[in-house]
């Protein structure tokens, strides 16, 4: 058979061969089409990845974190302003005591000085520490001379508070019969009738708790390094007795100092804490941030600086109700008129 070129009958002309192209160029789309969406995909994926996160998100973040540091930095503020204030309340109810003492029956004569802290606990009663209101309590070279027959005499025991320039005269109410705690009496004067008791806490402190303590720490030696450069340079050769606390008060100088700490341990009836102390800080009234007394300094530990130990105010609960039943040895209640002259 001869065909010719314009033979419409030729083999790639022929109905089979057009549908198999026909198939091809539909497959050779959807083909096309199947990469071009990939692609599309791809790029959507790798825009997800590799594009900055969204502005809005990261102002919320930033925001957010910004709030919380804000109430971070108010409660500080709060809490800061609660200390100061509590402090501020209970300084005028926190007393400096002075007391002197000797031990009769003793070929040798002896005699000594005590100083210490008391705070208003209730209407006429001071509490402290047995140690101040006893100076021969837990003292080894005392109890020596006491099994040897000496007996100890409390001469004079005095509290000089903020605002007074008057001392005001002491006498035993209570004393623990365990535990290093007593609660004086105090002579009733116009002064000690406007006295505020400090709040003994319902509960006990926790670890970690912040504490103040307000305090005498180095008595009168402590009160004259802390006043105004005149005074001290007056008062500083001065010895550190009753006559030199006279003075400070005087002057309007007996105050306590605020150290501020937190508690690092609780068992039992002992607290201790991290708010620094030295000798004529014992009693001072341990302070939580709502102003009530949590415990009572009693002592340090040397070389330790979180080593400051107190009592826990509970164990002071059952000594106050005893010092409340106790009537009044030394002191009379005195008439209006004899108050409004003192």
């Amino acid at each position: 058979m001869f065909n010719s070129d314009g033979n419409e009958n030729s083999p790639e002309n022929s109905p089979e061969n057009r549908g198999e192209s026909e198939l091809v160029e539909t497959w050779q789309r959807f083909v096309q089409g199947l990469l071009g969406v990939l692609a599309l995909v791809g790029a959507l994926v790798m825009a997800h990845y590799y594009a900055p996160p969204e502005t809005s998100g990261l102002e919320q973040q930033v925001d957010q974190l910004s709030r919380q540091m804000a109430d971070l930095e108010r409660q500080q503020s709060v809490s800061s302003s609660a200390v100061a204030s509590a402090v501020n309340d209970a300084r005028e109810s926190v007393a400096y005591i002075y007391g002197i003492y000797h031990l009769s029956g003793r070929a040798q004569g002896f005699r000594a000085r005590v100083s210490g802290t008391g705070f208003v606990v209730a209407p006429g009663l001071l509490a402290t520490n047995r140690h101040v209101a006893e100076p021969w309590y837990g003292d080894r070279e005392v109890a020596v001379a006491l099994r040897q027959g000496g007996t100890p005499v409390l001469e004079s025991l005095e509290a000089y508070f903020p605002g007074s320039p008057l001392a005001v005269k002491l006498e035993t109410a209570a004393l623990a019969t365990h535990g290093d705690l007593a609660v004086l009496r105090m002579e009733t004067t116009a002064f000690t009738q406007k006295l505020r008791p400090l709040t003994l806490s319902e509960t006990p402190p926790q670890v970690g708790e912040a504490v103040s303590v307000l305090a005498y720490p180095m008595g009168v030696t402590g009160m004259v390094a802390k006043s105004p450069a005149i005074v001290y340079e007056r008062l500083s050769s001065h010895p550190d007795n009753a006559e030199t606390a006279s003075e400070l008060a005087a002057l309007s100088l007996i105050r306590p100092s605020a150290t501020f700490g937190h508690i690092g341990d609780a068992t039992g009836d002992k607290l201790i804490y991290d708010a620094p102390t030295a000798r004529g800080g014992s009693g001072g009234p341990v302070l939580n941030v709502r102003g009530e007394v949590v415990g009572i300094n009693s002592a340090y530990i040397d070389g330790f600086s979180g080593g400051t130990l107190g009592i826990a105010a509970g164990e002071l609960r059952p000594l106050l109700e005893t010092a409340k039943r106790v009537p009044g040895s030394q002191f009379s209640v005195l008439s209006q008129s004899e108050s409004v002259q003192h």
